[in-house]
């Protein structure tokens, strides 16, 4: 093991590897390593500037006990930033001191060096790097040792009964009504970012923790100490990003089903509300108000004169937003456009089809600045400048008809190792361009978020989740971890999504005690498909979103 101080950071060079320990906000550590020549220079979530740090670097030895029985003496290395210290022996294991205190130390069973009495001949190492064959990215799995009593929240949302993830294992990756922000928050005082948007794995096990990145050029994670779970969020949020202070004017309820098929229907749910003497902050327009997914506008059909129509809601008091969906049907007039442009997720193999529902569909290619340019013109000209104002991001991690991510690439990369980040990209098409349209805050509806998401105007919700007690509990500790992943614009679909008959006691009963919690999350949301479904005329099955399936009415008043 070789170490030096450089630019202020703590660099070790061990067997290829370069590891680097650098001072990274208050009481917090940036730990990155690398089988390559150097760093990507991807800062990921940790997109604010950490501000100044002065860390105490310093260089010594430790004696060890070889397995004959004799000692050797061999270099050790310390980095402490503030309260935070990390301590590198001469294997490269890290381990972490609160205020001196252990908090967290990488788990190691090798010959010579073992930092238990644990057996040796395990040949297991804290951080394992794979080549990925074909690729110049590395499979990754860094592991921890268990700490006895600890306990652990945060993570995201995942339809899960478990608050507390000690013993969970959790799938990083994104599917509609799972959302992965890999940040963990400790009861020992310390919250850590997997700062990697790779898909993968966590397992918080009783034996080790383990964090796998199926394909990545660098290990790159951050840890921070502070006496509370308030503080530790604090930490957190200064380097990946605030949500603003949530506007007053969309505090109330924001009206939505699936679906109001025509531009008199959404009037109509309007109208009575305003005769009925109910606010309502935001009506939805949902899914199929379109011809065919990818051309983003509405179908001249059914909504013949939407400027007319955003003109009388907002002389209501009501704000409109749309669905936008990331997806282009082959029947699109931009998919070729788009296609020819390189706009486009690519396959590895075979066909190019990513998703199937309701067409044969590519999706966007967010991490291309060219994506967002196109987009962005389609939905202004179509939406924003007939006074539209926001956006619905549905299918933001995005749908996928198999989530094979193997299978899938961006212009950035493949999807193994950067797709996590997808609804993030997504989101900031609208957000970054947003900002210069206008200086009101955004705030966007999206199905999915990744660590960072809440500095780009998101409102996240669980997505399409069944109408049972069971999913109710589900979200319950979901929107309480994906809060202390610093993502606090959340909310639910009032009722659950998937509803088969609006009848039967029971889910009368659920939506009741639903409204009871929706009115302490932070959007109040009126969404669902209600059954039995209304099944359209055979002479409306036509190119367009009119003929689609509408659910059973979904206002307060019904």
């Amino acid at each position: 093991m070789r170490f030096e101080e450089k630019n202020g950071a703590l660099l070790c060079y061990h067997g290829g590897e370069m590891l680097e320990i650098r001072a990274w906000g208050k009481d917090s550590l940036r730990i990155r390593a690398t089988m390559q020549r150097d760093f990507t220079g991807k800062d990921w979530a940790l997109t604010e500037d950490p501000g100044k740090s002065d860390p105490v670097i310093a260089f010594s030895e430790e004696e060890i006990k070889n397995v004959d029985g004799s000692t050797v003496k061999q270099p050790l290395a310390t980095i402490t930033n503030g309260r935070l210290k990390a301590v590198v022996n001469f294997a490269g294991i890290i381990t972490f001191y609160r205020d001196d205190r252990l908090i967290l130390r990488e788990y190691f069973r090798f010959y010579g060096g073992t930092i238990s009495k644990e057996s040796r001949c395990l040949k297991i190492v804290n951080r394992e790097w794979k080549g990925v064959i074909g690729g110049s990215e590395y499979s990754l799995n860094v592991k921890f040792e268990a700490n006895d009593g600890e306990k652990l929240f945060g993570m995201g949302q995942y339809q899960q009964e478990s608050m507390e993830l000690k013993g969970c294992i959790l799938e990083l990756a994104q599917r509609n009504s799972q959302a992965s922000v890999p940040f963990a928050l400790s009861s020992l005082g310390y919250g850590f970012l997997w700062n990697n948007p790779a898909v993968g794995k966590v397992t918080f096990g009783k034996n080790y923790t383990e964090w796998i990145a199926s394909a990545t050029k660098e290990m790159d994670y951050w840890i921070t100490v502070a006496d509370t779970p308030k503080k530790i969020l604090e930490n957190y949020t200064a380097v990946t990003g605030r949500a603003g202070e949530f506007p007053e004017d969309l505090m109330g309820l924001w009206q939505c089903k699936l679906r109001y098929r025509t531009q008199e229907e959404v009037l109509e749910v309007a109208r009575k509300y305003k005769a009925e003497g109910i606010k309502i902050d935001q009506i939805v327009i949902d899914f199929f108000h379109w011809t065919v997914q990818g051309e983003w506008k509405f179908d001249p059909k059914y909504w013949p004169d939407p400027k007319a129509m955003v003109d009388e809601l907002h002389s209501m008091g009501i704000r409109v937003i749309v669905s936008v969906w990331p997806s282009v049907d082959r029947r699109s007039e931009n998919f070729y456009p788009m296609t020819e442009m390189g706009l486009l997720m690519k396959t590895e193999r075979g066909a190019v089809q990513t998703y199937d529902f309701q067409g044969d569909c590519v999706e966007i290619d967010p991490f291309n600045p060219e994506t967002a340019k196109y987009v962005w013109e389609i939905c202004k000209r179509n939406y924003y400048d007939l006074g539209i104002d926001a956006f619905w991001l549905d299918n933001s991690e995005p749908d996928l008809t198999v989530y094979d991510f193997d299978h899938y690439r961006y212009c950035d990369g493949p999807a193994l190792a950067i797709s996590n980040m997808y609804p993030q990209m997504y989101s900031r098409i609208f957000y970054d361009a947003m900002t210069k349209e206008s200086d009101k805050p955004v705030v966007n509806l999206l199905r999915c978020a990744w660590a960072g998401s809440q500095k780009y105007g998101n409102v996240v919700w669980s997505g399409d989740i069944p109408s049972t007690f069971e999913a109710f509990r589900d979200q319950i500790c979901g929107g309480l971890n994906i809060g202390i992943a610093g993502i606090p614009w959340w909310t639910t679909d009032i009722g659950g999504f998937m509803t088969d008959d609006v009848e039967d006691p029971e889910f009368r009963q659920l939506l009741i005690r639903w409204y009871q919690f929706a009115v302490y999350s932070a959007v109040l949301r009126m969404h669902g498909d209600r059954g039995p479904y209304t099944i359209p005329r055979l002479d409306d099955r036509e190119r367009g979103g009119g003929y689609m399936n509408t659910g059973q009415p979904n206002e307060l008043w019904s």
